[in-house]
C-alpha cells in the first residue's frame, strides 16, 4: 500500500520510512508541507503520515487541504508531547489518529491498522454501491446482504451503537458497547433499559423524547462528554451522541453513539507525567541560579557571624544568624518542594476539615500579614465537611503566602489590602477553595506562565515550584485550579476538589 510520509526532519523521515517499508508499505516523502501536497496530488496515497510543526504550511494546514481533495484519505498527525490541544484539533478535522513523538513502533502500528481498516471497510462499501446497479436480478439476495452488511458495520464498529425501541429496551447492543460496558449482549438486548446503562441526566433526556411526540423534539446530536458505569462499576469516560427515532411523526425507538474516552484520558495523564519529567531536568538546570542565592546569603550571614564572634558584638552576632536560619529554611523549602513536585503519590485523604485546615494556615500567616500590613479574612462554609486531601495544607499556605506578597507587591497605598479564603460546599459533592488578594494582580501573559516551570514573579526570592507542586497535589485528587486575576486590581485562585473517592470510603 502506498503511504505518504511529510515530515521536516530528516533524521525522522529516514528512520519512520525504513520501518514502514520493512512493513511492506510503498513509502513516499516530503520535507515540507508544500511539497507533500505536491506529491500527494500527483500520486494520490490512500494513508498519509503528517508532522504538526514544519515551516511554512504545518500538519493542521496540510490535514485541511488533503480533505478537501480527497475526504476519503485516512491522515495521521504526528503531535509533539503536550500538544493535546492540537491533537484534538485534528481529530475535529477528521484526521484518522494521531501519536506522539518520538515516534512508538506499537503506537504508529496500532494507527495504521486502523486506518487500513478504515480504508478497507470504505473500498467494500464503494463496490457494494458501484456494484449496486448490476445485481437488480439478484434483489432478494442483495437485500439479504444489504441487511448483513449494515449489522456488521453497526456489530463491528469501533464505537458503542445503543438501538432501543419506543419504551426505551435495548434491542441493538454492539461489539463496541461490550468492550465498554463489560455486559455480554445476551445479558442486555431484550433484558434491561437504557436507564440501567446511561447516564441518569441522558437516560432521562432520552425517555422524555421516547414519550413525546416529534415536534417536540430535542437537539441530542451534539457530542457531549460524560461518564457510564461498566459492569464491574467503574466509571467509564465517553463521548456521547444520541437521538430519538420516528416514522411518519411517530416514535420508535431511539439510538445512542458512544466514543471510549479511556485511551484518550490514559494518553493524557501519560502525558501530564512525561511534561513533569521534563519539568524536572528544567528545575535541575534552573535550580543552580536559586541555589547559588542561598549560598550568597549563607555566606554573608556566616561573614557577619565570624566578625562578630571576632569583636563580641552581639548585636551583629544575631544579624547573622538570622540571615543563616533564613537561608537554612529557603534550601529546606526549596528541597521539599522539589522532592514533592518530582515523586507520583496516589490520592490520600484524612478526616481533617478542609475548615480546620484553612484556620490553620491562617492564623499561621497572620504575623507575615500583620507586618505587611494585610488583614485575611474567613469565610468558611461549616457545612463542608471533615475529609480532606492529604497536602491541602500545603497548597493553602503557598496560595495565602503568594496572595499576601502581591499585596506586599501592590504600589497602590491607597488601598485596604485584604487576602480573603473562602471554603464553599457544593451540591454534587464537590468543594471549592478560594484565595483572592486586592493586590498587584497580573497581565495575560504573566497568567499562562504561573503554572510552568520555574516561573516566578518574585525574582529572586522565588523557585517557580509553589504553584507546580499546589497544581500537581490538586490534579492527583482529580481536581482543578485556575486563576482570574487584573492588573492593579488583585487576583483569585480558585480550586475544585471531588468528595472523597468510594475506594477510600469506609
Amino acid at each position: 500500500m502506498k503511504l505518504l510520509l511529510i515530515d521536516d526532519e530528516e533524521p525522522a523521515r529516514k528512520i519512520v520510512g525504513m520501518s514502514l517499508r520493512s512493513d511492506g508499505y510503498e513509502v513516499l516523502t516530503a520535507e515540507n508541507g508544500k511539497s507533500g501536497l505536491e506529491l500527494f496530488e500527483k500520486e494520490a496515497p490512500p494513508i498519509v503520515l503528517t508532522d504538526v510543526k514544519m515551516p511554512g504550511i504545518d500538519g493542521i494546514e496540510v490535514l485541511k487541504k488533503i480533505k478537501e481533495i480527497s475526504p476519503e484519505t485516512e491522515v495521521i498527525v504526528v503531535t509533539g508531547h503536550g500538544d493535546m490541544d492540537v491533537a484534538i484539533q485534528s481529530l475535529q478535522l477528521e484526521a484518522s489518529d494521531f501519536i506522539t513523538k518520538p515516534i512508538v513502533d506499537e503506537a504508529l502500528t496500532v494507527a495504521l491498522k486502523r486506518a487500513e481498516e478504515r480504508l478497507r471497510l470504505r473500498k467494500k462499501l464503494k463496490e457494494y454501491t458501484d456494484n449496486l446497479e448490476d445485481k437488480v436480478k439478484q434483489a432478494t439476495e442483495e437485500i439479504r446482504q444489504r441487511y448483513e452488511f449494515e449489522d456488521n458495520l453497526i456489530q463491528h464498529s469501533i464505537d458503542g451503537i445503543i438501538g432501543t425501541d419506543k419504551h426505551g429496551k435495548i434491542m441493538i447492543f454492539n461489539q463496541g458497547d461490550e468492550r465498554i460496558f463489560g455486559y455480554s449482549k445476551d445479558e442486555v438486548i431484550g433484558e434491561i433499559d437504557i436507564g440501567s446503562l446511561y447516564p441518569p441526566e441522558t437516560a432521562e433526556e432520552i425517555m422524555q423524547g421516547l414519550h413525546g411526540k416529534e415536534r417536540e423534539r430535542q437537539d441530542m446530536h451534539v457530542w457531549r462528554e460524560t461518564f457510564v458505569v461498566g459492569k464491574d462499576g467503574d466509571k467509564i469516560p465517553i463521548k456521547f451522541s444520541g437521538t430519538v427515532l420516528y416514522k411518519d411523526g411517530e416514535v420508535i425507538g431511539s439510538v445512542g453513539f458512544l466514543h471510549d474516552l479511556r485511551e484518550v484520558k490514559q494518553l493524557q495523564q501519560e502525558l501530564i507525567r512525561s511534561e513533569r519529567l521534563a519539568a524536572i531536568g528544567e528545575t535541575v538546570a534552573g535550580l543552580a541560579h536559586g541555589i547559588k542565592n542561598i549560598l550568597g546569603g549563607l555566606r554573608g550571614g556566616v561573614y557577619i557571624v565570624d566578625n562578630a564572634l571576632k569583636k563580641e558584638d552581639m548585636h551583629r552576632l544575631r544579624t547573622g544568624w538570622d540571615m543563616v536560619q533564613r537561608n537554612i529554611d529557603r534550601i529546606a523549602g526549596l528541597a521539599m518542594d522539589l522532592l514533592n513536585y518530582s515523586k507520583e503519590r496516589k490520592p490520600e485523604y484524612e478526616r481533617r476539615s478542609p475548615n480546620t485546615i484553612a484556620e490553620e494556615v491562617c492564623k499561621l500567616m497572620d504575623l507575615k500579614a500583620k507586618e505587611s500590613g494585610v488583614e485575611i479574612v474567613r469565610d468558611l462554609d461549616p457545612s463542608i465537611g471533615d475529609v480532606s486531601p492529604k497536602g491541602f495544607h500545603r497548597c493553602l499556605l503557598n496560595l495565602v503566602s503568594n496572595a499576601i506578597d502581591a499585596v506586599t507587591f501592590d504600589e497602590d497605598e491607597s488601598k485596604e489590602h485584604l487576602v480573603r479564603v473562602t471554603t464553599r460546599s457544593e451540591s454534587d459533592g464537590t468543594f471549592i477553595l478560594q484565595v483572592s488578594d486586592n493586590g498587584c494582580g497580573m497581565d495575560e501573559a504573566v497568567r499562562k506562565q504561573i503554572f510552568s516551570s520555574l516561573f516566578s514573579t518574585k525574582g529572586s526570592r522565588g523557585t517557580g515550584l509553589g504553584l507546580l507542586v499546589t497544581q500537581k497535589i490538586i490534579h492527583e485528587h482529580g481536581g482543578t485550579i485556575r486563576v482570574n486575576s487584573e492588573p492593579g486590581k488583585g487576583s483569585t485562585f480558585v480550586i475544585r476538589l471531588p468528595s472523597e473517592p468510594h475506594s477510600h470510603e469506609g
